[in-house]
C-alpha cells in the first residue's frame, strides 16, 4: 500500500494521485479503479461521468475510506485537506466522514436503516461529531429537513423512510449528509429514479448549499444533464481509467475522445425537433477482469483502424491537449478535430 510522501499540490483541497482500487475474486483481478489521478478546490463541482462498470462509485468510496478492511487492494494516494488517506488508519478515516466529507448514496431507501425514524438517524450522526444533548441535536435535524424542503420537518422528523416519497427521502438523505456542514460532499446519482420537476429542485438544492457552505463537490452520474447543470470541470471515465478530463465547456463543446462522443450522441436533445434516431455506442463496457488489450475502448471504437495498430497494441497515455483539456486517444489531435467538426457535431446537430 503507497503512503506516499509529497505534499499536495497549494490550493487543492482534494487530490488523488494514480489511485488504483483492485479486487481479487475467484475469476481474476478485478481492476475497478486503475490509476485515476485529479484534483478538487472548495466552492468546485466535479462531475464524474461513465458508463456502469467504469469505476466512478468505487471512486467515491475510496475516497471516504470504505473499501478499508475489505478484500480490496488499494494504492496511491488520496489527500484531503493536507491529509493522505490511503495509508491512514481506519479509526482516523471513520473520525473524518460526516464532519470533514460525507455522501449522498445512489439509492436513499437501502441507504437508510429501515427500523429508525429519519430523524433519529440524523441526530445520530450530528452527535457523533458534536458533543450536544438529544434535544439540541433533534431541533438541528428538523432545521435540516427544513432547509432541503420537507414540508412539516417537525412531524416529519419522526417518520420513517418508508413513509417518505422518493423525492422526499432523497431530500432526507442530503439532510443527513449536510448535517455537519462536510467540507466535501460526493454525490453519487443523486437524481435516480425522481421524475424532472424533483430532480431540478435537488440539483437546485445542491447548489444553494455548496454555495452556503463552499464545500466541494463530487457528482457522479449517467446523465450528462446533470453535469452540464451542475459541474465547472468534468471528468469521463471508462474501464477503470479516465479517459477525457476539461472544463464543462471542453466537455460539450469541444470533446476529443471517441467514447465522449458516444456519450454526446446518445443524449436526447429537448432544444430542438429530433429528425434522427440517437446514436447509441455499440458494444458493451468491458470486463475489469479481462480489460482488452491496448485502449481499453478499442473494440467499440470505429476509428481503431486509423491507429495504425496502437489501439490494440498500446494502452494510450493522457495527455495534455490545452488549458487542462486532457485525453487518452491513440488518433492524432488535428484528426480528433477533425472528426468532431466534420462528422460528429454535424449529425448531432440534426438529431
Amino acid at each position: 500500500m503507497t503512503t506516499g510522501s509529497a505534499s499536495p499540490a497549494p490550493g487543492s483541497f482534494l487530490e488523488l494521485r494514480d489511485l488504483r482500487i483492485h479486487f481479487p475474486t475467484e475469476d481474476g483481478l478485478v481492476k475497478s479503479v486503475d490509476g485515476l489521478s485529479f484534483k478538487l478546490d472548495r466552492g468546485k463541482t466535479l462531475g464524474i461521468v461513465g458508463e456502469s462498470g467504469s469505476g466512478k462509485s468505487v471512486t467515491s468510496l475510496g475516497i471516504l475510506g470504505l473499501h478499508k478492511g475489505g478484500r480490496a487492494k488499494i494504492s496511491g494516494e488520496i489527500w484531503l485537506d493536507g491529509e493522505e488517506l490511503v495509508g491512514a488508519s481506519q479509526d482516523h478515516v471513520r473520525t473524518l466522514r460526516g464532519k470533514k466529507m460525507a455522501m449522498i448514496f445512489q439509492d436513499p431507501l437501502s441507504s437508510m436503516h429501515p427500523f429508525y425514524t429519519v430523524g433519529k438517524q440524523i441526530i445520530e450522526a450530528y452527535r457523533i461529531h458534536h458533543n450536544v444533548s438529544k434535544a439540541v441535536a433533534r431541533k438541528h435535524a428538523i432545521d435540516m429537513l427544513g432547509r432541503v424542503g420537507i414540508p412539516q420537518p417537525d412531524r416529519r422528523v419522526d417518520s420513517y423512510p418508508h413513509e417518505f416519497s422518493g423525492g422526499m427521502r432523497q431530500r432526507a438523505m442530503i439532510a443527513m449528509a449536510l448535517s455537519c456542514d462536510p467540507e466535501l460532499l460526493i454525490a453519487d446519482e443523486p437524481t435516480t429514479a425522481l421524475d424532472v420537476t424533483v430532480q431540478a429542485q435537488i440539483l437546485d438544492l445542491m447548489l444553494d448549499l455548496q454555495r452556503e457552505f463552499n464545500s466541494a463537490l463530487i457528482v457522479i452520474t449517467h446523465d450528462l444533464g446533470v453535469v452540464a447543470e451542475l459541474s465547472d470541470e468534468i471528468l469521463v471515465m471508462y474501464g477503470g481509467k479516465c479517459i477525457e478530463y476539461g472544463t464543462a465547456d471542453d466537455i460539450f463543446y469541444r470533446p476529443e475522445h471517441p467514447y465522449t462522443w458516444g456519450l454526446l450522441g446518445s443524449m436526447p436533445r429537448l432544444d430542438r425537433e429530433p429528425t434522427e434516431r440517437l446514436m447509441p455506442i455499440k458494444g458493451t463496457p468491458p470486463s475489469l477482469i479481462n480489460v482488452p488489450s491496448g485502449c481499453a475502448f478499442n473494440p467499440r471504437c470505429p476509428y481503431r483502424e486509423r491507429t495504425g495498430g496502437k489501439a490494440t497494441t498500446e494502452v494510450p497515455q493522457l495527455l495534455e491537449t490545452e488549458g487542462g483539456h486532457l485525453v487518452r486517444c491513440h488518433l492524432p489531435r488535428e484528426e480528433r478535430r477533425a472528426i468532431w467538426e466534420n462528422e460528429i457535431k454535424p449529425m448531432m446537430e440534426v438529431q
